[in-house]
């Protein structure tokens, strides 16, 4: 499918997995919040954390700077997207995601204040959706880019 004719398809996604985002971060400002945290399942848990950092809590209280690095990121995304139009879809749903997690913690940065988790595997430090769009979406990505280079080696 022809990067052009895929765009509807790759706007609609995000679309969708920013709706998911929302509904689940609102979901855990509503009901989770007042409630800390639910045991699930012995290795996981609804946690509600606000954070005001990046990845890991590194970076606490330092939301402003985060919310300019992904306003950048967006644009080093949007212009990637274009730039790689004709590049394979791992590359292109890579970027979709990585953008839509992006999009998806930038509205809690600008809207709350910080960014809503409440994933909680309890090894791991505690995420949400649009995390988790932006890590598939960097293994997309990496995928995709070793597939070109394969692809190139070949050629």
């Amino acid at each position: 499918m022809s990067s052009l004719r895929s765009l509807p398809l790759r706007l609609g996604a995000i679309a969708v997995l920013l709706a998911i985002d929302r509904a689940s971060k609102l979901w855990a400002v509503i009901w989770l919040r007042p409630r800390g945290s639910i045991p699930v399942l012995p290795f996981f848990h609804l946690t509600y954390l606000e954070n005001t950092g990046a990845a890991f809590g590194l970076g606490r209280d330092l939301n402003v700077f985060f919310t300019i690095v992904t306003v950048l990121m967006l644009g080093v995304l949007a212009y990637l997207h274009w730039a790689w139009r004709d590049k394979g879809s791992w590359i292109l749903a890579g970027l979709a995601l990585v953008g839509a997690g992006a999009l998806g913690n930038l509205y809690d940065r600008l809207f709350y204040g910080f960014v809503v988790d409440f994933l909680d595997f309890r090894i791991w430090p505690v995420f949400n959706v649009a995390d988790s769009c932006v890590t598939v979406g960097a293994c997309c990505l990496a995928w995709g880019l070793r597939l070109e280079e394969k692809k190139a080696a070949i050629c």
